[in-house]
């Protein structure tokens, strides 16, 4: 563990499944963490409830250095005042060249019940609405309660003709197993996948998919913000961002790393397309409207929304409440380390 060689700093690093996993963590207080990695969209959520720390820039020179310019003043920091970008991902179709005959194009072989049984699904509403959107040609970012009730009713027919299952890290497994037609997940991790199951495919529908962005942020709850802009420094030295990458099959925002042509993943049409697919980004949604999508994903897995009626009782909550899968991580007593060693030299005068 080189940072904690180079600085004593104790590594402690927590895994959450999901944004909303590592936001209810946060939110519920009595937690200290020092480095955080949410998705763009719930990093606009924590700076509009005032959960982050600005950074010092001054303390994480390798951001001026290494990262490219397009992973610079992003739309969820535009200012560039909180985040330094982590990396770069999309949703995308994967498919098992032995139970698929013919390549798919769309998100709509979901739907297909030839396929019954054999389609493995997000398991986070976010990500699952999202599909439905597309085929219906919405706006991922929709605020029209009409608008989410159509995508739920095109869910609850996707579960009664085609009873998908409903997974998050478990498609690993599954999906690798050959015993899935297809499965929704995220570009990086279906190179995981491939590696494990070459039968294995994957497409960017032409509906559209998530494009998103995961970046390094500080909470308000850390007890150590130097060691945690020093942590988010170190992620970006060259040779430490390329093993992060070749750990997490990610695209890096690191120009070092890009340029790199011993790079295994340099040129790879999946994690660094040359034109990234037709895409939306996600946007943190009003409270409102997070509450009616998590009601209504809540019925559609539950059965209550009939594939033919109308959901009872609709309506939009004022109540509060709701890649990838997002990394909470702390430094000195809690830093995330997932890049595996690949010392190139040493670091120790820089930390």
């Amino acid at each position: 563990k080189e940072f904690e060689r180079l600085t004593g700093a104790k590594v402690n690093y927590t895994n959450f499944e999901s944004n909303e996993n590592m936001y209810s963590k946060l939110s519920g207080g009595g937690v200290s963490y020092d480095v955080i990695i949410p998705s763009d969209y719930m990093i606009q959520r924590l700076l509009e409830e005032d959960m982050l720390l600005p950074l010092d820039y001054g303390n994480i020179p390798n951001y001026d250095k290494y990262i490219a310019p397009d992973c610079k003043g992003l739309y969820f920091d535009p200012q560039q005042k909180y985040t330094v970008c982590y990396n770069i991902g999309t949703t995308v179709l994967i498919y098992n060249k032995k139970l698929v005959k013919e390549a798919p194009k769309s998100w709509s072989v979901l739907w297909d019940e030839q396929y019954r049984d054999k389609v493995l699904m997000f398991n986070n509403s976010r990500d699952a609405f999202a599909l439905a959107q597309f085929m219906l040609g919405q706006d991922l970012n929709t605020t029209s309660e009409e608008d989410w009730n159509a995508a739920a009713e095109l869910l609850a027919k996707q579960k009664d003709a085609v009873h998908p299952v409903y997974v998050m890290d478990e498609v690993f497994n599954l999906m690798e197993s050959g015993e899935y037609a297809f499965a929704t997940y995220y570009a990086g991790d279906y190179i995981l996948m491939q590696d494990n199951n070459p039968d294995l495919g994957c497409c960017f529908p032409e509906e559209g998919v998530n494009l998103f962005y995961d970046a390094m942020c500080v909470p308000k709850c850390t007890q150590n913000k130097k060691g945690a802009e020093a942590f988010i420094n170190f992620m970006q030295e060259p040779q430490v961002a390329l093993a992060n990458q070749e750990y997490i099959y990610y695209a890096s925002p690191n120009l070092a790393v890009r340029q790199d042509e011993n790079n295994s993943l340099y040129g790879n049409p999946v994690v660094y397309p040359k034109v990234w697919p037709k895409g939306q980004y996600f946007y943190n949604l009003p409270q409102n409207v997070l509450e009616l999508q998590n009601d209504l994903w809540a019925r559609v897995k539950s059965g209550q929304l009939s594939a033919d009626g109308k959901a009872q009782d609709r309506r939009i909550y004022w109540a509060s409440g709701a890649v990838g899968a997002a990394a909470v991580v702390a430094v000195a007593a809690r830093l995330i380390h997932k890049a595996r060693k690949n010392k190139e030299q040493d670091l120790r005068d820089l930390y």
